[in-house]
């Protein structure tokens, strides 16, 4: 594929270096996807296990009402855990894709750096199982991880939200629940390039009709996938898609990230001013030349190291670390 000429020449070199599978979502059937899960399972099953003193342990939690239980998968610091600040995380993947072991270095590294405990959930995927069983299950989870704050090591009023991609619209959405719903108490949401808005008409999710990772082909097949023929109507609510809601008000403060060259990055421009002007203390940053998933991708340049510096940044200021 032909570069966008703002690409950053340090993430150009280390994509060329390591040429990204092209893959075409667009005509993905059920058994294809199928297909492309197992790979990534075997991919990660395959890694060999972390070096890390991190107390890593799974759990089934109680689900939705009606619905399957939830598996968690938790990370504690080492030795006796009391009183630490909770990451309550959702993992990306397009709302098709992926599990919690995607991000299990990433949580590490929180547990490492912060001292928290994170909370990583394993919710149902699309299109098998459409809205709102992805974000009932997220809700859910967090619902248990709350509940079991004082076993956990965790302390309730240091709990925030995260997640990336989809999992930072997840994440968005499972706040908006915890709001309405009245509780539990949020008190940080961490949305790193967030999947918002259903309805892709903003300028970039025009533009990047060819983009490294996730394109518009692609966006429009992962919501088409938790939406059905919804997507893109006027009966979406915003808890299948945060960028719907018209009311942020009584939000936690966020921090929202996205990159230059990304579908997600008008929507995300447009969430944080909102908030903001709802009165919900905000951190934005638009990093230039970047692409969705760029520090993951490319994790030794520069603009990478600064990306994940300041998610961490943000995380201590709102833990009071």
């Amino acid at each position: 594929m032909a570069y966008h000429p703002n690409l950053d020449p340090e993430l150009r070199i280390g994509i060329e270096q390591s040429p990204l599978p092209a893959s075409d979502l667009s005509n993905l059937t059920l058994e294809e996807l199928g297909g492309f899960r197992a790979q990534i399972n075997a991919f990660l099953a395959a890694a060999p296990p972390a070096e890390t003193d991190v107390v890593i342990e799974d759990r089934q939690v109680p689900g939705p009402d009606g619905a399957p239980d939830v598996r968690v998968r938790i990370y504690s610091p080492a030795g006796e855990v009391e009183n630490r600040p909770g990451l309550y995380w959702i993992h990306g993947g397009g709302m098709i894709l992926g599990t919690p072991e995607i991000d299990e270095a990433m949580m590490i590294g929180y547990v490492e750096q912060l001292g928290v405990v994170a909370v990583s959930v394993d919710y149902r995927l699309a299109p098998e199982n459409p809205y709102p069983a992805p974000v009932e299950d997220c809700y859910a989870g967090l619902v248990w991880t709350a509940k079991a704050a004082g076993e956990l090591g965790i302390d309730p009023a240091r709990l925030a939200v995260g997640g990336a991609s989809a999992g930072g619209g997840l994440a968005a959405a499972t706040v908006l629940l915890a709001r309405d719903r009245g509780g539990p108490d949020v008190a940080f949401q961490l949305l790193v390039c967030p999947m918002l808005d259903d309805r892709n008409i903003t300028p970039s999710s025009h533009e990047f009709t060819d983009a490294i990772v996730w394109d518009r082909s692609a966006n429009l097949y992962g919501w088409t996938a938790l939406l059905g023929d919804r997507m893109g109507t006027d009966d979406v609510p915003p808890y299948a898609a945060p960028a719907r809601a018209t009311d942020l008000s009584g939000l936690p403060p966020a921090f929202i990230d996205v990159g230059e060259l990304e579908v997600f990055r008008d929507e995300d421009l447009d969430y944080a001013l909102r908030l903001s002007q709802a009165g919900v203390s905000t951190e934005f940053h638009l990093y230039p030349g970047a692409f969705h998933g760029f520090d993951g991708m490319v994790p030794d340049a520069e603009l990478s190291k600064r990306a994940r510096a300041a998610r961490v940044a943000a995380l201590k200021r709102a833990y009071r670390l």
